[in-house]
């Protein structure tokens, strides 16, 4: 419902109405919430679409869909509950905040919730697991019966219906199965979509005779050790200050319409877990066919990239299709492990590719200290879990940046600017300043631990003074992570508003179609560049707008799928820790006094009952006190300093 929501309100044309959409949409025509022009559906001005949010004293405000959109504050909520997505009339003419009156609940936020049985006052009852409030969908006490307290569900929200049993709270195995269900996530493909997948032919460069061969040059992709879909290998000519970013193509098989297409914008993105992940595409491609896997023919999209390297500026690039064949796939730990003199050649493909490699070294660190002049260098710590077979955590790293990401990531982020600057409307990765008054409570909480705030003649000199105090401190990460919570949250748009955190004037995401939808969307339209095919380009961009923040959503929905698995995790294993105590370090003093744990295991956060005088980023040692594992809460006390 939501998707209808947003399409209507950017203006929705009338062949993107599913069958079931166009029944929804011919009663809003009668009720006279929606116009149409020639083949064109958008909301009537004097209706909003949008989320209630949270209610309190009776009242809400209504969080409408758009950009730029003022908030509606709602005083009468008949029914309606946190959460309703609510189509309202505007109520003109008032003065102060903009408000507007309840037309119709026409759904729910959250498609999907999981919920519970507890066992309270004698009897079974079925409760959200988020709010543990009784849900509009029922169980009959007959069905009750057969369950046990802690048994889990899945519930479809729009039609107040019990849709799966997942488990039972006390198994780890149900983690997984919870953060999935949440957002109706899961890993297996229809049928339908597995056939289309599997009808594909394996490469045979004979078979593409207009695309560029490049089988002949240096590929190789570098990844993490657990891979498997290589989107992207690197090639660089030394000879010609030439970068070649291949990518995997995966355009020539995922084509508008039809069930894969359609499987791919509904996923959106991968989500990765600790233990495995959960492709958009099937596996067949993602890990097979259009993985850009070692020593066998691939289908690429090329950037050809050739740079001035007193300026370090493309001074001219192509994009085209190609075939190519990687010599080599290396992890990082083995190409930092050469950077470091400790692995050698075996062969004159590795020796040629190793050679290469440290030429272009010089050529990345070279582009991270001018991007760094412009954009910001945040250190806030990724924490690598390891979990065993029954799903409980065993040990976490602290995953580091070394030299081998840095060159990496420098390629992608030139292809990704150079793929940006080929369109004006398009799909953008957009990341606005932060607002001023978010940078205040930020300049307020870090003087609250000593620091002397200047206010430089630029947000980025500031932000920089603040940085280099912390470095003084031992609080990078902890500062740069307070940092990146002031700022605003970078999102897909049609239109481009620049890139304040890398320091870019255009930035798109180029480099990574196999789990990344935005990506594939950037391929079909620079293909469609590239040819003038203005017809082409013209459906690709029909509904961008749309889209775009569409996808903006599923990335929200992955993100939070892969937090709150960790979030699980911990509290179990906090579970199996009571008592016990454990060093840590105070992140939050605000409302909730935080902490996170840096000890035999890193990462978990914990919330501090303990009312005492404690300072932010202070390292403590508490002991944990109880675990909420529904809610994936960890309590504690701090026993001291």
């Amino acid at each position: 419902m939501k998707s209808l929501l947003i399409r209507l309100t950017l203006g929705a044309n009338e062949q993107d109405i599913t069958p079931d959409e166009a029944k929804i949409v011919d009663q809003w025509l009668m009720k006279k919430y929606l116009t149409k022009k020639d083949s064109l559906y958008a909301f009537n001005s004097k209706y909003r679409a949008g989320t209630l949010g949270v209610i309190q004293k009776g009242t809400a405000y209504l969080h409408v869909i758009g950009e730029n959109v003022r908030d509606f504050f709602i005083e009468e909520l008949g029914s309606a509950s946190e959460g309703d997505l609510i189509i309202a009339q505007r109520l003109l003419g008032k003065r102060g905040t903009p408000s507007a009156k309840i037309s119709e609940i026409v759904g729910r936020e959250q498609s999907y919730s999981i919920a519970y049985i507890v066992f309270t006052e004698n009897c079974k009852s079925l409760v959200d697991l988020k709010t543990k409030f009784p849900i509009n969908a029922k169980f009959t006490a007959k069905e009750l019966a057969k369950y046990k307290t802690g048994d889990i569900f899945k519930i479809d929200n729009q039609k107040n219906k019990v849709l799966e049993y997942l488990g039972n709270i006390d198994d780890p195995l149900v983690d997984e199965k919870i953060v999935l269900a949440q957002f109706n996530k899961h890993d297996e493909f229809e049928e339908d979509v597995l056939n289309i997948a599997n009808s594909f032919p394996l490469v045979n460069a004979n078979n593409y005779p207009k695309r560029k061969d490049l089988r002949d040059l240096d590929f190789c992709t570098i990844d993490p050790v657990t891979a498997k879909d290589y989107d992207d290998a690197i090639y660089w000519d030394n000879k010609n200050s030439t970068l070649y970013v291949a990518i995997a193509d995966v355009s020539e098989y995922v084509k508008p319409f039809g069930a894969l297409d359609n499987e791919a914008i509904y996923r959106s993105f991968s989500i990765y877990l600790p233990h495995r992940s959960i492709p958009m595409l099937p596996r067949q491609l993602s890990e097979t066919l259009c993985s850009l896997q070692p020593h066998v023919d691939r289908l690429a999209y090329v950037f050809e990239m050739k740079l001035n390297l007193k300026t370090l500026e493309v001074t001219s690039s192509k994009i085209y299709e190609a075939v190519i064949h990687s010599k080599r796939r290396f992890n990082y730990e083995e190409i930092d492990a050469y950077f470091e003199g400790k692995l050698q050649a075996q062969n004159c493909d590795e020796k040629r590719i190793f050679d290469s490699l440290t030429q272009l070294r010089f050529v990345t660190n070279a582009l991270k200290i001018k991007r760094l002049k412009m954009g910001y260098d945040f250190r806030s710590v990724e924490i690598d879990m390891k979990i065993d077979k029954n799903s409980n955590l065993i040990s976490t790293t602290e995953a580091e940046e070394t030299a081998s990401h840095s060159l990496i990531e420098e390629c992608m982020l030139l292809a990704n600017k150079e793929a940006a600057s080929q369109y004006e409307h398009g799909l953008f990765r957009v990341h606005e300043q932060p607002s001023q008054n978010k940078l205040q409570i930020l300049y307020q909480e870090l003087a609250g631990i000593g620091m002397q705030i200047e206010i430089k003649n630029s947000t980025k000199e500031t932000i920089k003074n603040i940085q280099e105090q912390a470095k003084k401190m031992g609080l990078e990460s902890e500062v740069d992570t307070l940092i990146i919570q002031s700022q605003m949250q970078a999102r897909y748009a049609p239109l481009n508003s620049g890139h304040f955190g890398l320091g870019f004037e255009k930035y798109t995401h180029f480099t990574s179609p196999i789990r990344r939808y935005s990506d594939l969307i950037v391929h079909r339209l620079l293909k469609a560049i590239n040819i003038d095919d203005t017809k082409e380009s013209s459906y690709i961009l029909r509904n961008i707008e749309a889209l775009s923040m569409a996808i903006s959503e599923k990335e929200r929905e992955a993100s939070k799928i892969e937090t709150e698995f960790k979030a699980r995790k911990y509290a179990r294993w906090a579970e199996q820790n009571l008592g016990k105590e454990f060093k840590a370090r105070i992140t939050s003093t605000e409302v909730e006094i935080k902490a996170e744990i840096h000890d035999t295991l890193s990462g978990a956060r914990v919330f501090i009952n303990s009312d005492c005088n404690i300072a932010l980023f202070e390292d403590v040692i508490l002991r944990i006190e109880s675990v909420d594992i529904p809610h994936a809460k960890i309590s504690a006390i701090v026993v001291s300093k």
